[in-house]
């Protein structure tokens, strides 16, 4: 291993594919590599403050009421054993909310995994895990988007081998390695590294990060495109986001994205959680102009995190994808536990209705 260090400048490119079949050269997995000690400069809106906290308590608008709170037992959980994924297919199984199993390029692949019941300052979840850990294949790598509780899960990743290949972003490789994982390949944005023929590239998001009270910004934040290479499939998982100008940029580096995976939830109240979040509504938007294929919602019908009703999230997403006029069969509304497959021909193969 070698120990480089390095800046990157907020939006600054490093050398990155633009387009399918163009080679470039991969950071080296395991690399150890010197960061800046904040990337507070890579925001793109304000923190919330001691004010805004204060509002928040005042309002009472940490949950949903109790009117918010019918229809809980209706939220989408529908576990079924995972799908068969032959070779040059791609299969997805939502876990719950930014947990997802993808089976690509001759992997499994974890994305922020969290099979614990609770998370620190939560409730406890409101719908289980929608694949018993017992029922995983092993394991090839995980992809961690930031450091918050509901997305770094530490008694989760603690089951793993502690020789998995983790992909986290930049900053976050102590904590990865404090934890004796032995192969934890940390980016910055627009960077990318390879594991067995499969690109794993870090791409901008509009959130931030924070784990204790000391360590606001102290590692990167962002989301992961997953591709298989030229004739593959390419997925987009967005890990969490407000909406912006990211999701254009990403769109036009990485054409021909076949799924996004994008957040629906923890979007209410706006003026707090507006910046760092999307809403149904937003996330619509932020499918076109990454120019997907096909999207699957993610982010809701897991943990209590906001103030909205439980099922409103996907109601507004079906309303806002129909009056956008997008096809239905390209919307993966999954339920927790359910799984779809992209193959090379025809281009969408639903596995689970």
């Amino acid at each position: 291993m070698t120990e480089q260090t390095e800046r990157s400048l907020p939006g600054t490119a490093h050398p990155h594919r633009a387009s399918r079949g163009e080679v470039v050269e991969p950071r080296p997995l395991g690399e150890l590599r010197v960061w800046p000690k904040t990337f507070a400069d890579r925001l793109t809106a304000p923190l919330p403050g001691v004010m805004g906290m204060s509002r928040l308590a005042r309002d009472r608008a940490l949950r949903p009421d109790a009117e918010g709170l019918r229809g809980i037992h209706r939220l989408p959980y529908a576990p079924e054993p995972l799908p068969a994924t032959p070779a040059g297919t791609t299969s997805v199984t939502w876990a719950g909310h930014a947990s997802w199993i993808v089976r690509t390029g001759g992997l499994t692949v974890l994305t922020d995994p969290v099979w614990s019941r609770r998370i620190l300052g939560t409730p406890a979840r409101i719908t289980p895990v929608g694949v018993r850990w017992e029922d995983l294949p092993p394991v090839d790598a995980v992809v961690i988007s930031h450091n918050h509780y509901d997305h770094l899960d530490a008694p989760t990743l603690h089951r793993l081998p502690k020789d998995t290949p983790l992909f986290v972003p930049a900053g976050l490789g102590r904590w990865c390695r404090r934890r004796r994982f032995t192969c934890v390949t940390e980016l910055d944005w627009w960077e990318s590294a390879q594991l067995n023929g499969v690109r794993f590239d870090f791409v901008p998001a509009h959130h931030w990060s924070k784990r204790t009270l000391t360590d606001t910004c102290r590692s990167l934040w962002g989301g992961w495109i997953i591709d298989t290479g030229r004739d593959g499939q390419r997925i987009h998982f967005a890990g969490d986001s407000g909406y912006g100008h990211w999701f254009g940029e990403i769109g036009r580096r990485y054409p021909g994205i076949d799924l996004t995976l994008l957040p629906i939830g923890a979007y209410e109240p706006r003026w707090w959680l507006g910046g760092v979040h999307t809403d149904p509504e937003e996330a619509v938007q932020a499918y076109e102009d990454l120019g997907a294929r096909a999207m699957a919602p993610m982010h809701w019908a897991t943990f209590l995190l906001s103030a909205e009703p439980v099922l409103e999230p996907l109601t507004r997403l079906r309303t806002a994808w129909q009056r956008a006029g997008h096809p239905r069969e390209r919307l993966w509304d999954l339920p927790i536990g359910g799984s779809r497959m992209l193959e090379p021909e025809p281009f969408l193969t639903s596995v689970r209705k």
